[in-house]
């Protein structure tokens, strides 16, 4: 997102849900995943012209390994990629306007070194109090920032049910 786009989000109130694909968090990753792109996407291509000439559906789990497989060739960046991307994020949209998307389902295991699963969420939680976030902004980040644009949501759709009966 540019600044803008960050700059906008806050404006309205909502939250940048970070997400932990490494292209999307960190430069060298993104020109290197880039730099590999036509030949990956040829041994997909061959990958699956295999399979059906074979009579034989290509799953998600295939697709999921060969872009695992892919991702592996290239070093995974550090954890404080993600953190500084956080913390850029805070700096211009504010820390009320931040939070934790991960996108683990999607991103095929290219994500910083240390964080594989939900289970390495401390340690971000770890990496953002060494970068001297207080434990309050640490919640919002973690969930707080979510959970009051829902409660939010939720009022509206309220007030909005309840203007919908008073026209009827």
């Amino acid at each position: 997102m540019t600044d803008e786009m960050l700059q906008a989000v806050a404006k309205n109130g909502g939250v940048v849900q970070v997400n932990f694909y490494n292209a999307f968090i960190d430069e060298n990753y993104r020109q290197a995943a880039e730099a590999q792109k036509k030949d990956r996407d040829a041994a997909v291509a061959e990958y699956v012209a295999q399979r059906k000439a074979a009579g034989q559906p290509v799953t998600y789990l295939d697709q999921d390994r060969i872009d695992r497989e892919w991702a592996a060739k290239i070093p995974r960046p550090p954890l404080k990629s993600l953190i500084d991307n956080i913390d850029h994020i805070a700096k211009v949209a504010g820390i009320d306007h931040v939070g934790l998307g991960s996108d683990f389902d999607g991103v095929s295991g290219a994500t910083p070194q240390g964080i594989d699963s939900a289970a390495d969420l401390p340690e971000i939680t770890q990496a953002l109090l060494d970068h001297g976030y207080s434990a309050e902004d640490i919640r919002k980040i973690l969930g707080g920032n979510l959970l009051r644009v829902f409660s939010e949501v939720e009022r509206g759709s309220r007030q909005m049910a309840a203007a919908d009966k008073v026209q009827r």
